[in-house]
């Protein structure tokens, strides 16, 4: 026991002599929260928009007013004809045009959009906010209630994805340069000697990098929390246990790699092409995977972060308990003992 800690220690020393090593740890984490958290977002801000009215009556002038005041539009002009407007727009100088007909006020309908398309989600996001700010003239509530995020922030989203995309980054491309590391160098074979055995060797070179892991889950938690305002709803504990069953997968599918690659470069792209691409394309992080064809939905069932964030989302925005996500949990532990059992077999494999 006492070579087994002895092993770990050695291991977390060389960790933290790395400075390079801890920066990428800590500050990438800082920095994609922050990034995803403030300056790439889906929400609806500051939208110019262009008004064509032939009557400015009481409800049309309610309704402008009401435009202009939100938050998510701004009237930048007024012209008579929806020709004028489409031509505003296509100088690059408005992004929609709101186009009221001469009945609006007794009918209460009769509204066109004219929106720039080149982006349809933004389109449609704009289209839906314009509408539900006009047809909301008497100032009550809107006839749409959103559940668990009334305000449509981004970050909510983004943070259950950013958590699941950083802890497989990590634990997985680290544990795997890690071994390599190892390999390169030629102090695989020294180690395998010694006394510890083989499997004691990988546990105890994965275990800093889980301490760390869960260090970087602590401090995703506290920055989505207090930094990003996302709320915390769910069980605590249960987020955390979910998380380090979470890490695990990751760590095994990380020892996996490091049994194919040689080199620590080829340890990076086999990382990056297996871990990165799948988990931004088809984790559901970004894009819906109901969304995605048929045959991309099959290939994102073996993406482990899609199961992971949808949990997360569940426990952290939603607040279900344990019984709601005890489907993702299922499938997470089923994909830690596939992995962990072939990376072990094939590490014994390479030691004969």
């Amino acid at each position: 026991m006492k070579q087994f800690i002895s092993f770990v220690i050695k291991e977390a020393k060389h960790i933290l002599r790395d400075k390079r090593t801890m920066l990428i740890l800590f500050g990438m984490p800082l920095a994609l929260m922050l990034i995803f958290g403030f300056a790439i977002t889906t929400d609806v801000r500051n939208v110019r928009c262009v008004v064509v009215t032939s009557s400015m009556d009481h409800l049309t002038q309610q309704a402008v007013d009401r435009l202009s005041v939100s938050e998510y539009f701004t009237i930048i002009k007024t012209v008579a004809t929806p020709r004028e407007a489409e031509q505003v727009i296509r100088n690059q100088k408005a992004d929609m045009a709101i186009v009221f007909g001469p009945d609006f006020a007794s009918r209460r309908s009769g509204v066109q959009f004219i929106v720039d398309g080149a982006d349809p989600n933004m389109a449609q996001q704009w289209t839906n906010y314009a509408t539900g700010v006009i047809t909301n003239l008497d100032g009550g509530a809107t006839n749409t209630k959103l559940l668990y995020n009334p305000q449509m922030k981004s970050a909510y989203n983004f943070v259950p994805a950013i958590m699941g995309m950083l802890l497989m980054l990590v634990c997985a491309m680290m544990t795997s340069i890690s071994i390599v590391r190892e390999k390169e160098k030629g102090t695989m074979e020294v180690l395998l000697v010694s006394p510890v055995k083989p499997l004691m060797i990988i546990v105890a070179k994965a275990i800093p990098y889980l301490v760390l892991a869960f260090g970087i889950l602590v401090v995703i938690l506290l920055m989505a929390r207090f930094v990003l305002g996302v709320p915390l709803v769910g069980s605590l504990f249960w987020i955390i246990v979910v998380s380090l069953i979470y890490i695990l997968l990751a760590l095994s599918l990380g020892l996996l790699i490091s049994n194919v690659a040689q080199t620590q470069l080829v340890a990076l792209l086999l990382s990056a092409m297996v871990l990165l691409l799948p988990i931004v394309m088809l984790s559901g992080m970004i894009f819906p995977v109901e969304s995605m064809p048929t045959v991309l939905q099959w290939v994102s069932a073996i993406v482990p972060p899609r199961y992971y964030i949808d949990a997360m989302r569940k426990l952290m925005i939603m607040g279900v308990g344990i019984k709601e996500v005890a489907r993702e949990v299922i499938i997470l532990v089923l994909m830690v003992a596939v992995l962990m059992t072939l990376a072990l077999a094939k590490f014994n494999k390479r030691l004969e």
